[in-house]
């Protein structure tokens, strides 16, 4: 985007820099685990800590908070690390927790050794958020499960339960190949 900037080369008018750190575990290890169990008990695992969450739920700060066959739950903190050049949380973040929980939400509905990734992603922002509009809840819900290509919807609500976004996801559903 712009040149690497040091502390000693940023204006003064910036204000004081800010920082947010990051760590994760090896994404390969929940990978493993999930051939070994269906979607339903990998997002169990993951909830549990039995199986590290994935980087991007980190990353994003993310976490499950629900979870059921077909449905899943997950709250997601807001900060300004996160906002756009206009001055709000940036609407890649929300459509990225949507993707998030139409995909958990058909992945609970899958058996060991099935995958999914999505195909098509319509989102409807409703609301601008904001770091004081936190922490979002977002919920995934199977519409129609399948064989070949699963349904699902998502919403995302603000910490006083308005609808921020909507979201309808296409998803094909595969056999995890062999390694």
């Amino acid at each position: 985007m712009t040149a690497e900037l040091t502390t000693e080369s940023t204006p003064e008018s910036w204000g004081t820099p800010r920082s947010r750190t990051v760590e994760w575990h090896d994404p390969m290890i929940t990978a493993a685990g999930a051939l070994q169990r269906t979607g339903l008990e990998t997002m169990q695992a993951i909830r549990d800590g039995v199986l590290p969450p994935p980087p991007i739920a980190m990353l994003m700060q993310m976490g499950i908070t629900g979870l059921e066959e077909g449905r899943v739950e997950f709250t997601c903190e807001v900060d300004e690390s996160v906002y756009n050049p206009i001055g709000v949380v940036h609407g890649g973040l929300v459509c990225t927790l949507l993707d998030t929980v139409a995909g958990c939400a058909v992945h609970t509905t899958l058996a060991a050794g099935v995958g999914y990734t999505s195909i098509e992603l319509k989102v409807n922002y409703l609301r601008a958020v904001h770091a004081t509009s936190g922490p979002l809840t977002a919920i995934g819900r199977v519409v129609k499960p399948g064989r070949r290509v699963a349904f699902a919807d998502g919403e995302v609500l603000d910490a006083a339960g308005r609808t921020v976004a909507t979201a309808s996801s296409s998803l094909l559903v595969f056999a995890i190949p062999a390694a």
